[in-house]
């Protein structure tokens, strides 16, 4: 068989035509088989060639899909695992990022840890874990995580959980801590934390029974009074977290006015 014409493309590509029959491949086909020093090829070189082409192109593939943004070992080998290789091309894909250094899981925990404190609502204990899941060793997730100052996620817990108090304006403060703890805890930040940033931070919440005493009064007054409707609002008011022991107290005092 011959060898035409080699002609060199844009992106590392060449077109070979062999035997009137036109291969698109790329330079590490062209290189690895000695093809611009020679004239004349077997059928045996021929197929290489070919099966060469494919693997480059599908390796080429795998490298965009790499390369798009840091990936876990994980997430790169299910990727490969799409492809139809043979377990010697598989080995020799990996190899091939291995030497690169484009599978490195201690890059990919710093750069999740990093994107999640900086971008999401996660904590620690939620960003370790999603880690874990993906297959990231405890030893590098601790040794990347030890790397973050803790008072970066204490900054962040008191941001979110501002945000929620300065936001209520119906709920006690027994009901919004209780609320805030199981949101905040779910995120994946520490109790101890969590308690310490509202007891600091929770302001105190006879304003918002007042309020919310009010609204229901000026809601329900039209269809119930007296003992009723008192018994109506104080149901209204304990189901938002108030004490009865607080409600009883403004009952007595708005009966006094």
């Amino acid at each position: 068989m011959k060898i035409n014409k080699i002609l060199k493309l844009k992106n590392n590509k060449y077109k070979i035509t062999i035997d009137n029959e036109v291969i698109t491949t790329n330079d590490n086909v062209i290189l690895e088989n000695g093809l611009l020093f020679k004239k004349e090829i077997d059928k045996t070189l021929y197929k290489k060639i070919l099966s060469d082409t494919l693997f480059y192109d599908n390796y080429n593939d795998i490298l965009k899909f790499v390369m798009k943004k840091v990936r876990s070992k994980k997430e790169i080998i299910e990727y490969i695992n799409k492809f139809n290789f043979s377990s010697d091309n598989r080995k020799k894909i990996i190899d091939k990022l291995n030497d690169a250094h484009l599978i490195d899981d201690a890059k990919y925990a710093s750069s999740y840890i990093n994107d999640k404190l900086n971008l999401s609502k996660y904590g620690i204990d939620k960003i370790k874990k999603d880690l874990l899941l993906n297959n990231i060793s405890i030893d590098i997730i601790d040794s990347e995580i030890s790397k973050i100052e803790n008072t970066k996620e204490l900054e962040k817990l008191e941001k979110l959980i501002l945000k929620k108090i300065n936001s209520n304006h119906k709920y006690s403060n027994n009901y919004l801590k209780q609320k805030i703890l199981n949101e905040m805890l779910t995120l994946g930040y520490k109790k101890d934390d969590i308690i310490n940033v509202l007891n600091i931070n929770l302001k105190d919440d006879n304003n918002i029974l007042e309020s919310e005493y009010n609204k229901n009064y000026n809601k329900l007054k039209q269809k119930y009074s007296g003992v009723e409707l008192n018994n109506k609002i104080k149901y209204k008011l304990i189901s938002k977290g108030f004490k009865v022991d607080e409600i009883n107290t403004l009952l007595q005092k708005k009966a006094e006015e």
